[in-house]
């Protein structure tokens, strides 16, 4: 069983690129660890909406809705958005669903019985825009403004309950030593070490309810409707809140929390400290496990800057959408999960690099290739596809090996969520091909067809080769362009596979591969060549 996730997004305002990127990596994700167990059902991936938080209100006042009435505007445009690039979930969350909101009350309660949970008073510097606390030495590096948005902190006094973090900080050392892939990548580990030795505070998880009508949006602390549970709190137990049924309890713990820099302490440190208080807080709740681990990506940039209001540059859904209109949505999901900041360095969303990725992976690599082959078996050999003779080495390339070679590469690559080195062998198989073609230059060979009946046999072994490699990685881009390779595979006969693992579904002569004397189809083309003068798409 995996069970992958995403964060779950404000619905203070509309989705952008780091949204969907996130998602996107989450989705691909998800569709290789089906691909690689070979078993349906196997794997959950959960999304969603986070929203009990204190700007959704006031939003929503300032476009004249309720709070609740925002957050439904926004989590269908979420969930518009998500469509729109073809990202597949198993479950969308919202925070303000009955079966979230019950389920946090019976987490807070049972950590409050058992005195994980206490009451206080707190003052400390809140950053209003992220709507959190931070400690007088992050605020202190920060020079006492946001480090989001450079806004001034606020310094705030207020009665409210605590979560014994403090306590943990002994045993979240040993796990992070215990388990050294648990934050990834390397550097982001090496930044909660950091900031892990400068020791845990107890941390305030509830904010007390006023007369401001953006206080009155939350879940109540348990038999104390004067405080409501602070929203970083409440969006954390989403991950829980929602396998916690009957059903779904298999699927605990997440293999992996997929999340950009920004709330990664939440994520690597209060969270884990949460359900191990929840985990010791009570003989059932002894289920809840810790995360295998959490993925912090960076940013996106556009065109060499930060993207921001002020400067009116942010890739928005509109533009990803015109990228797709132009270029198709799998081209879009390419460009932005090979090129991403899946690492610690931020990326950027450059029209020239996406002509240049665009043409060279897909429109000149499997697109051109794709259709080469299928050209040439529909011209030389009536679209049938020929018999290679059991032969799957030629020319110097042994077809057998490299396939197993590369799916190996890629499912090794895919156990460590290395996106990037996945879709490299992928396009490596391609590659192989092209210079498989220019070696043996079957197009040279075809006119010698009428005057040397020999190289009829020669022929035929070149192009199953070929067919039989474009299968093969077109099978393992399927996670990342699963519309472009579900019509290739399918026009090819090559679409079954189901219950196969994703080494077995590439394997030169395996269950799934190409049987001579199939229907090989020309089919569309599956990309076209992209002008790099052309002016970005509007």
């Amino acid at each position: 069983m995996a069970y992958l996730t995403t964060p779950i997004y404000y619905v203070n305002d509309r989705p952008h690129i780091g949204h969907v990127y996130t998602t996107l990596v989450a989705d691909v994700a998800a569709r290789a660890d089906r691909l690689l167990s070979g078993t349906p059902g196997a794997t959950f991936l959960l999304t969603g909406t986070d929203e009990h938080a204190d700007k959704v209100v006031t939003s929503a006042a300032a476009h004249g809705m309720t709070a609740i009435q925002w957050a439904d505007r926004n989590a269908a445009e979420f969930e518009r958005a998500f469509k729109a690039m073809n990202l597949a979930y198993d479950d969308f969350i919202r925070t303000t669903q009955p079966r979230h909101t019950s389920r946090v009350t019976a987490y807070i309660t049972a950590l409050m019985k058992a005195g994980s949970i206490y009451k206080g008073t707190y003052e400390g510097w809140y950053d209003a825009n992220q709507e959190e606390y931070l400690t007088e030495t992050a605020a202190k590096d920060a020079n006492y403004l946001s480090p989001v948005n450079g806004q001034p902190l606020i310094r705030r006094s207020e009665t409210c309950y605590f979560f014994r973090l403090s306590a943990y900080q002994d045993r979240l050392k040993q796990h992070f030593d215990d388990h050294p892939h648990f934050i990834r990548p390397e550097a982001r580990r090496n930044e909660v070490l950091g900031r892990l030795r400068e020791g845990l505070q107890d941390v305030p998880i509830s904010r007390p309810v006023t007369d401001d009508p953006a206080t009155q949006f939350g879940i109540r602390v348990p038999g104390d409707d004067a405080h409501r549970i602070y929203v970083w709190i409440d969006a954390l137990f989403n991950y829980l809140s929602v396998v916690d049924t009957d059903e779904r309890r298999k699927f605990w713990p997440p293999r992996v929390h997929f999340l950009a820099k920004d709330i990664l302490w939440f994520h690597a440190v209060v969270w884990p400290a949460l359900l191990l208080a929840l985990q010791e807080s009570a003989p059932e709740w002894s289920w809840v496990k810790l995360p295998g681990s959490v993925y912090s990506h960076a940013y996106w940039v556009r065109e060499g800057r930060k993207m921001s209001k002020s400067l009116g540059n942010f890739v928005t859904i509109e533009v990803l959408q015109a990228y797709a209109d132009k270029y198709s949505r799998d081209a879009v999901r390419w460009y932005l999960l090979t090129q991403g900041p899946l690492g610690t360095t931020d990326a950027d969303f450059s029209h020239a690099k996406f002509v240049e990725v665009y043409n060279a992976d897909l429109a000149n690599g499997l697109g051109n290739c794709a259709s080469r082959v299928g050209n040439m078996i529909d011209k030389y050999f009536g679209g049938e596809l020929p018999d290679p003779r059991g032969q799957a080495d030629h020319a110097g390339h042994d077809w057998r090996a490299l396939q197993k070679d590369l799916a190996a590469q890629a499912s090794s690559a895919l156990r460590e969520d290395d996106l990037s080195g996945y879709a490299s062998a992928a396009v490596a198989l391609i590659r192989a091909v092209d210079g498989y073609i220019n070696q043996t230059a079957p197009f040279k060979l075809a006119k010698r067809l009428d005057t040397d009946p020999g190289v009829r046999d020669e022929l035929g072994l070149i192009l199953y080769h070929c067919a039989e490699a474009v299968r093969a990685a077109a099978v393992l881009m399927s996670a990342i362009i699963p519309e472009k390779t579900g019509a290739l595979l399918g026009s090819w006969g090559a679409g079954g596979g189901a219950g196969l693992t994703l080494e077995q579904l590439c394997a030169w002569g395996g269950p799934a591969s190409l049987r001579p004397g199939q229907r090989v189809g020309k089919g569309e083309i599956l990309f076209m060549r992209a002008d790099p003068a052309e002016a970005p798409p509007a």
